[in-house]
């Protein structure tokens, strides 16, 4: 059997204090129609990267609802999670040639024997990205609805991948992006709905910590200086992420403030092997500057650190290249600190009114941005408001509960 990741439950209910009762009251009656229906969510790795983070929240609050809902894990050698990651590119854009028998035939013959070890006991199973994409092919028998939920800007994807990967994706009875414009055109599916990730509020990464007490002791232990300027950014260690050109903002904004740190914070996952080669290359540039730090999982930065790094700063950087959502981006914003980002993907909907003006499109302009917000406290308090607002109208984890579940409640006709 594949693994299942174990989790317990949460109690959605702690949200009315935050949100009010309306949304929650929804959410009840959609899982009241939805009484006894097993739900299982499937990707490639259970921890590191943005699905890992949204199902370790997200299942236990569903469970709250009296809905069994569950997390399978894939299995797969690294030469499957080698010919994943270029699929994961090639769908949001990089070229990448698949003409290879050999390299279709490991994809799905991995998927064929993670099809035949899956708990199939469920009414709807969520399949999340490319890794598992090809499961449905090998599970014919049974009733279940199946849905492809796609975390990639797949809005101009390789041709020649995307060609490889449609016929599997369309055998789903839906498929969910994170936003409208992320749909290739040619995609048939019956239904296609747009649902953007969310972040949990509640979680030991996003709930309240003392800035002054708790979060600036916290980056002192890890060497920094607490009274000087700290400028982060937080991701998977990925090319698309931009890092190598964070360092450049870095060289770039220290020629105007005295005194700057910067620390690029991430983690490794078990499904991305180019990540090791990368986060080796990054530290190497990174050794070059006495105030450029890089922290990991490795290093025991977990979710309660990256929470204090995130408030302790006073600029939080998402130079991203190209980007599905960018959960990073809400978690700051949650934590009132400001943002300046790549203007891609799934970032400009968490940063509208005049946290647009934030957004950027060059290493230049990246730097000027943060240099402006470093020099002008008042207008980055001000941003870290107007942006913790928008995030809680629209981007915390139970209205993500409401739209998964009318749509799978619309799928079975409940």
């Amino acid at each position: 059997m594949l693994q299942k990741v174990s989790l317990g439950i949460k109690d959605i209910d702690k949200y009315r204090l935050l949100l009010g009762g309306d949304l929650i009251d929804e959410i009840e009656a959609i899982a009241h129609d939805l009484k006894d229906i097993r739900i299982c969510h499937i990707n490639s790795t259970p921890f590191g990267g943005g699905v890992a983070e949204l199902l370790f929240s997200y299942i236990p609050l569903v469970r709250s609802l009296g809905i069994h809902a569950d997390w399978q894990v894939i299995r797969g050698d690294q030469r499957f999670f080698t010919i994943t990651k270029s699929l994961h590119n090639a769908l949001q854009g990089a070229e990448y040639h698949l003409l290879e028998q050999q390299t279709k035939n490991i994809y799905l013959g991995n998927n064929q024997k993670n099809a035949q070890e899956l708990d199939n006991n469920y009414d709807v199973f969520i399949i999340n990205d490319p890794q598992p994409a090809a499961l449905r092919h090998f599970c014919q028998e049974g009733n279940a609805k199946w849905i492809w939920r796609c975390h990639i800007d797949s809005s101009d994807p390789d041709e020649e991948t995307w060609q490889f990967l449609r016929p599997y994706i369309e055998e789903h009875d839906a498929a969910i992006f994170t936003m409208d414009k992320f749909v290739p055109p040619d995609l048939k599916c019956s239904r296609i709905a747009a649902i953007p990730p969310a972040i949990d509020a509640l979680s030991t990464k996003n709930m309240h910590l003392p800035k002054a007490e708790v979060c600036r002791t916290m980056i002192d232990n890890y060497g920094l200086d607490r009274n000087r300027p700290l400028v982060i950014q937080v991701s998977r260690f990925d090319r698309w992420k931009d890092p190598f050109g964070v360092i450049e903002v870095y060289k770039l904004v220290r020629e105007k403030v005295s005194g700057i740190q910067m620390a690029l914070i991430g983690s490794l996952a078990g499904d991305d092997p180019e990540g090791w080669d990368l986060y080796a290359a990054i530290h190497e540039e990174a050794d070059k500057y006495e105030d450029v730090h890089i922290f990991s999982n490795l290093q025991g930065v977990g979710n309660m650190e990256v929470n204090a790094f995130q408030r302790a700063s006073d600029v939080v950087i998402q130079k991203s290249i190209r980007e599905g959502f960018g959960l990073v981006v809400a978690e700051a914003l949650w934590k009132e600190t400001p943002v300046v980002a790549g203007n891609v993907g799934g970032i400009p909907m968490q940063m509208v009114g005049s946290l647009s003006n934030y957004l950027v499109d060059t290493i230049e302009e990246c730097a000027e941005k943060v240099v402006y917000l470093l020099e002008h406290k008042e207008v980055a308090e001000e941003l870290g408001k107007e942006g913790m607002a928008h995030i809680k109208n629209n981007f915390l984890t139970p209205r993500l509960i409401r739209d998964e579940l009318s749509l799978i409640r619309e799928l079975v006709g409940a």
